[in-house]
């Protein structure tokens, strides 16, 4: 692997773009020492830390070259199985991670997804250790409960959410109502996905978010599929939750729920839909660089990834250079010019 130095670059810090500076590409890391460096002109361009998709569901390795075309260096799967299909994306580009089989309830729509594991469906909170127990003996870097409307009672979100926690592992709810992100609250899951579609968060459950350390991701993209593009209403409750949680202050991590399954009506797509997802956050009220950070810093933050999501010395070599400066107009993410994933030119 050569070592490359990118030249008159402007870097985003986390907060504002640095002046033209170089940053060296040494192996699969961001080194120091341009010494021997193969030159790369990025004057007029701005270098990101590589995006991170903090919700998909993965199903073929064409998912992978569509998100590493967009700049997606890491990508979080909410759900994948079986365990083989999962280990066949590990390694590859981009990095992933996975929950492996979600914790749901009978007889939903979860439940009625083709393929779905009968183990996935739990009836009782007993259940709940030996579920966790499972994935974690698979591999799976979290864990994740689907609530849908009472289907899991509270009990047995507790007990997924304690067990995970009893494993070092972190925990994933899927809530798109009130009342289930209520529930999520209450079991203190550490991350939240989707937001409602039948009303506006309250201020006690962002509050209490804040409190107890739990972030949100929104995945506003498939929020807007489900509402605007099917004609029913909803839309504008999930906007306006995003703009009180981050009101509120919890943390806001960018997440579409792609997904390249044949069977849905309004299809999310990997990778451009994590821009799409940047433009929908906006519109809810984040600035810019909240927006960035959201796809950067607090997705690697948030899931234990302290390797990347910033362009820092010692870090992976995860990056994107894109024309325009998007801290102004958060379109420059899609002018993608080149991106790195671990030192390696990938689109």
């Amino acid at each position: 692997m050569t070592k490359t130095a990118l030249t008159g670059v402007r870097v985003f810090d986390g907060a504002r773009l640095t002046e033209p500076t170089t940053v060296v590409v040494d192996g699969p890391l961001i080194g120091a020492d341009p010494a021997g460096a193969e030159d790369f002109d990025g004057a007029g361009a701005t270098l990101l830390p590589g995006l991170i998709d903090a919700h998909v569901h993965l199903l073929a390795p064409d998912d992978l070259s569509a998100l590493a075309a967009h700049g997606v260096t890491t990508a979080l799967d909410m759900a994948c199985w079986p365990r083989e299909r999962v280990d066949s994306f590990r390694g590859r580009v981009p990095d992933i991670r996975s929950a492996g089989v979600p914790a749901i309830g009978p007889g939903g729509n979860h439940a009625k997804m083709p393929g779905m594991p009968a183990e996935a469906i739990l009836t009782a909170p007993g259940q709940a250790a030996e579920f966790v127990a499972r994935r974690v003996a698979e591999g799976a870097d979290y864990v994740k409960v689907v609530i849908e409307g009472d289907l899991l009672d509270q009990a047995t979100i507790d007990a997924v959410v304690a067990s995970a926690r009893e494993h070092g592992k972190r925990t994933v709810a899927h809530a798109s109502s009130v009342d289930a992100y209520r529930r999520a609250v209450r079991a203190g899951a550490d991350v939240i996905t989707h937001v409602p579609r039948d009303g506006v968060l309250d201020a006690e459950t962002t509050s209490r978010m804040v409190e107890q350390g739990q972030v949100a991701v929104p995945t506003l993209t498939m929020m807007d599929a489900l509402t605007t593009k099917l004609g029913a209403a909803g839309y504008e409750f999930s906007r306006d939750s995003v703009a009180a949680l981050h009101a509120a202050g919890v943390p806001i991590l960018a997440g579409t729920d792609a997904f390249s399954a044949p069977m849905l009506p309004v299809p999310v797509v990997q990778g451009v839909s994590l821009h799409e997802e940047l433009a929908l956050l906006l519109g809810a009220g984040l600035s810019e660089v909240d927006v960035l950070r959201a796809a950067t810093e607090l997705p690697a933050r948030h899931f234990g990834l302290p390797d990347r999501g910033a362009v820092r010395e010692g870090l992976r070599a995860d990056l994107v250079l894109v024309d325009g400066d998007p801290t102004r107009d958060i379109t420059a993410t899609t002018r993608i010019r080149r991106v790195w994933a671990a030192g390696e030119v990938v689109a």
